[in-house]
């Protein structure tokens, strides 16, 4: 029996192909994935990735071996496959390997109505059917159908958010030569909206910046250009563009967590009360800002699985991650970066200020955005920190990781990667210099291996 514990991830599948990732893993996770959701009909979409087209044949060939039909939506993000499975209430497997280098590829998983598949929820599953063969199927094979969604998509994103009345934007967007350059054009046509487009050009071998847009230096271009041509406003995604980060008019690069506040203020607007999720590392002027609002803030690890697990639970209207994911209950509790880039679009276009200006009442911390450090054990570091700073904490929790609260309204979190030899941290504090004397003195610590 093979292991394949290497490529299949928390939430995905994920390797270098073809020595980790070929078309035979792929044709049997196909199978897999049929026998797992008992379905009749399944619905595929693949980035731009030159090996993305054969592997997503593979699979197909592998699901219609045990009976089920196989509609091809082709190109399209992740978000597309979310809203084809959605859409259409059948499960749904996306060929990406998302922010990654071009060796890599992957498969995103999904049940009917684009509930997500990962470890706990059926990925184990299919890796173990996988990796001791998967039992021939009923006799009956299914047929294969294309079928193109990106109209589709395009309107039912623009039901969600009122771009009715906007005034004209200059918008600067990155598309890392990812499937932002296909979505992009579809949904802004007819909107005010000039485009000052960057790498749209669909290229897998990514020739310009990796599609990974958490990462600063891949935001650098796009600065650049929304200064040169002052753009009201920058927006990069990442290669399946399912996460988007925003820029605005001065070129500075704008969290992630004030772009959680200000879509759950719009969401809280349209449904007065309601639940907000977050996880462990969104800057707490999220919660303070639901609160205020009168709405719920419910906290959780981070992970689109656990995200979309409470929002199923509480009915949340929305959530928010730090590494650019946010979740819309109107989505199918999927994440999509395009609609989150309509609901800023929306409301900076809805009334005159720049973005910097619209967004003060939103960033109310300082914080040091994630930092990882390699060790040699992350459950040792991890005890030693907390021996260090919970005396002098106002709470300590284990959600997600370690998580220490102080007084004066700083906080940090240190969660171990759930592949690599790693530790994550967080910092946020009231100010610069208060978030940075913390964030010095644990990674000082965390990266001498001895406890200060």
């Amino acid at each position: 029996m093979r292991d394949l514990s290497r490529i299949f991830k928390a939430y995905d599948v994920r390797g270098v192909v073809p020595s980790e990732f070929d078309t035979d893993i792929a044709r049997q996770t196909g199978a897999a994935f049929v026998r797992l959701t008992g379905a009749d009909r399944i619905v595929t979409a693949h980035d731009m990735r030159e090996s993305s087209v054969p592997l997503a044949a593979a699979f197909a060939q592998g699901a219609t071996e045990q009976g089920a039909d196989v509609i091809l939506a082709g190109l399209g993000s992740t978000d597309l496959l979310y809203f084809a499975a959605g859409s259409l209430d059948i499960p749904g497997a996306m060929f990406t390997a998302s922010h990654n280098p071009a060796k890599y590829n992957g498969i995103k998983l999904c049940r009917a109505g684009a509930a997500p598949i990962g470890q706990e929820t059926g990925l184990a599953e299919i890796r173990e059917m996988v990796e001791r063969g998967v039992p021939a199927g009923p006799g009956r094979r299914g047929a294969i159908t294309e079928r193109d969604l990106l109209a589709d998509y395009v309107r039912h994103l623009r039901t969600l958010v009122d771009l009715s009345a906007i005034r004209p934007l200059a918008v600067a967007v990155d598309a890392g030569n990812g499937m932002g350059g296909l979505t992009v054009p579809a949904t802004f046509d007819g909107l005010p909206v000039k485009v000052i487009p960057l790498y749209f050009e669909l290229d897998g071998s990514f020739p310009n910046h990796e599609a990974n847009p958490i990462e600063p230096a891949n935001l650098r271009d796009l600065q650049a250009a929304v200064r040169a041509s002052g753009a009201d406003i920058g927006l990069a995604f990442d290669g399946d563009a399912d996460r988007c980060f925003v820029v605005d008019e001065r070129g500075e690069i704008v969290s992630p967590s004030v772009i959680t506040a200000l879509v759950a203020d719009r969401e809280l607007a349209r449904e007065p009360g309601g639940t907000i999720i977050h996880n462990v590392i969104v800057s707490q002027g999220v919660p303070e800002l639901v609160t205020e609002r009168g709405g719920v803030p419910v906290r959780t690890r981070v992970g689109h699985s656990f995200i979309k697990a409470e929002m199923a639970r509480t009915g949340a209207i929305f959530g928010g991650e730090h590494s650019g994911h946010f979740y819309f209950r109107d989505f199918w509790r999927a994440d999509s970066g395009m609609l989150a880039a309509l609901h800023v679009l929306a409301a900076l276009g809805g009334q005159d200020r720049p973005l910097s200006e619209l967004l003060d009442g939103y960033a109310r911390y300082s914080a040091s955005g994630e930092i990882n450090s390699e060790v040699a054990d992350a459950t040792a570091e991890m005890l030693a920190v907390e021996k260090r700073y919970a005396p002098n904490a106002t709470a300590v929790d284990h959600l997600d990781g370690l998580t220490v609260t102080f007084a004066d309204s700083s906080w940090f979190n240190l969660r171990p990667s759930n592949t690599e030899p790693l530790l994550r941290l967080n910092v946020e504090g009231p100010d610069d210099a208060t978030m940075s004397r913390l964030r010095d003195e644990i990674l000082a610590q965390v990266r001498s291996g001895k406890e200060a």
